[in-house]
């Protein structure tokens, strides 16, 4: 009886778990800010309604170009692909860009961040500060002021061919790529390139084989602008190159404006032809970005 009554007090004191109140999602850490999906929906029809007025211009005949131009056309015209193939010579203008935009991205990242380094790691002397800010100068001055010397230099040196026009890319570019890869470099420990000297590393095994690694979020963004520069200019290689053989894709688009008319369909008609190869590098080379961002971010 005593053992009974102990063991219905020993249920008595046992505490009954209270019911588990739902966590409220707080909406400054996991809600959604409407606000700010607003302006990026506002934000992005900037970019989806000319690629919708490119499209729907491109499969257009001449006569439906009437009314506001956002009409999807009657009757579907494939032959402006081919026209524009067949006008710009598609395959050499594609090649040319090509070679020329990858050369452009490949020597930007070799000889700009060598250089950002070398001012980065020596910023305390005069000369490299003094430096550093004669590069920054450079972004403030446009290139129509300088254009006219620049095509009389290049046709002396006889570099008015793809060539030329890559060691321009890269110089051209040489004032803003330094101006963000200075900013990294800084932030990248020195001890770590102290490690490296260690154990014996020279300065060029240190730069090659510790810095310019970690160098890979700012290689991404600095080798995207430098692509998309290059793909997309009109204006150096209409003053620099010589030879008609040697012709971008901008420049041989620019054979549908006549002096009193436009082909627009087989002009926009090309104008995807020229952006597709652009959007199937980016969206192949996105992964290697991505990663190259969450790396540094790590770093």
């Amino acid at each position: 009886m005593t053992a009974a009554i102990q063991g219905t007090e020993a249920l008595r004191t046992v505490p009954t778990p209270s019911p588990r109140r739902r966590r409220r999602r707080s909406s400054v850490n996991g809600g959604t800010n409407w606000w700010v999906t607003a302006l990026i929906a506002v934000c992005s029809l900037t970019v989806l309604i000319p690629l919708y007025f490119t499209i729907v211009t491109a499969l257009k005949s001449p006569d439906q170009l009437g009314g506001t131009g956002f009409e999807w056309p009657t009757s579907v015209r494939w032959e402006n692909f081919a026209d524009a193939y067949q006008l710009t010579n598609f395959p050499q203008a594609l090649m040319n860009t090509a070679l020329i935009t990858v050369g452009a991205v490949v020597l930007t990242l070799l000889t700009n961040s060598l250089v950002a380094y070398a001012i980065a790691r020596n910023m305390h002397k005069k000369f490299f500060k003094g430096l550093y800010f004669y590069f920054l100068a450079a972004i403030f001055v446009p290139f129509p002021i300088i254009m006219l010397p620049v095509v009389k230099e290049t046709a002396l040196l006889g570099l008015d061919t793809p060539v030329g026009l890559i060691l321009l890319y890269t110089v051209y570019g040489l004032s803003f790529n330094i101006f963000i890869f200075v900013a990294y470099i800084q932030s990248i420990p020195i001890e770590l390139e102290e490690a490296a000297r260690m154990d014996g590393a020279s300065t060029w095994g240190v730069f090659w084989k510790v810095v310019f690694p970690l160098l890979t979020p700012m290689n991404a963004t600095v080798g995207i602008l430098t692509c998309v520069w290059a793909w997309n200019d009109f204006l150096l290689p209409l003053v620099i190159l010589s030879d008609p053989s040697a012709r971008t894709l901008p420049l041989a688009q620019f054979v549908f404006q006549g002096q009193f008319n436009t082909n627009y369909t087989v002009a926009f008609a090309s104008y995807l032809m020229a952006l597709a190869p652009l959007l199937v590098v980016y969206v192949t080379a996105q992964k290697w970005v991505v990663s190259g961002v969450m790396r540094g971010s790590v770093k």
